[in-house]
């Protein structure tokens, strides 16, 4: 376990587990890894956040989620998918994606030869319990404004435009060089964030691309050293979850 704390404030390094299948790559966050007394490699309901590389002219193959929400998020490029039930949708910049796999979920992924190298984020949220209806949600979001968080899917019924069945919710901003913002909270919940780009500062800890933090208590605010982009998840630790799902155990 790679990690470092600053008070209640765990950094993690980018991680080294991966893969690489040619043509489609993967980095896997563990948030649970972030926190050196955590017994888990997820952190309640958010059981990893998959850094996802597809070169142009990728196919991954029609297979199945279950048990497990899987969130598409992607600041640029697109990533088409086509699945089981006759949905042919595009995921990009200004549409988000969520699987709900419950019972099961099949889809496949693919970028087309003239479509832009691809850089996404995959999360893989826990349920609380089997075998839940299977959904698909794919819904425009909100322009980004500068400095400012986009809240992008929270649980049932939060003002987000996009659900995930516990109790996560996501946020990302784009951060000017310079600029300082608070990280989102929640009374009795803990906050994880990745940098996708550029590099901050929170207290006297440095986040470069591909690191991520974990906020047990307190909230610091976050100052961007260079133009970046963040993710964050404000997340309830002590959600019932279960942990059987395909890729998001």
């Amino acid at each position: 376990m790679n990690s470092q704390s600053t008070a209640t404030l765990y950094r993690a390094p980018r991680t080294d587990v991966s893969q690489n299948q040619g043509k489609f790559r993967t980095h896997f966050n563990f948030p649970g890894w972030n926190h050196p007394d955590h017994d888990d490699h997820g952190y309640g309901p958010l059981a990893t956040v998959v850094e996802s590389f597809m070169d142009p002219d990728t196919l991954i193959r029609m297979h199945q989620h279950r048990n497990e929400e899987i969130i598409s998020w992607v600041p640029d490029g697109v990533m088409r998918h086509d699945d089981g039930e006759g949905n042919k949708l595009v995921t990009d910049a200004e549409n988000m994606l969520v699987m709900n796999a419950g019972s099961g979920f099949w889809h496949e992924e693919r970028t087309l030869a003239d479509d832009p190298p691809l850089r996404m984020l995959q999360i893989f949220v826990r349920p609380p319990s089997l075998e839940l209806p299977p959904k698909i949600q794919h819904e425009p979001i909100p322009d980004h404004v500068a400095n400012e968080w986009r809240h992008l899917f929270g649980p049932e019924g939060s003002d987000a435009p996009l659900f995930v069945r516990n109790e996560v919710d996501f946020y990302d901003i784009r951060l000017s060089e310079g600029e300082t913002v608070d990280l989102p909270s929640a009374s009795g919940r803990d906050t994880y964030f990745y940098v996708f780009e550029g590099e901050v500062t929170a207290g006297d800890t440095s986040f470069s691309e591909a690191e991520s933090g974990l906020l047990v208590d307190g909230e610091p605010a976050i100052t961007a050293v260079a133009d970046s982009i963040l993710v964050a998840f404000v997340i309830d630790p002590d959600a019932p979850v279960t942990r059987q799902g395909t890729i998001g155990r």
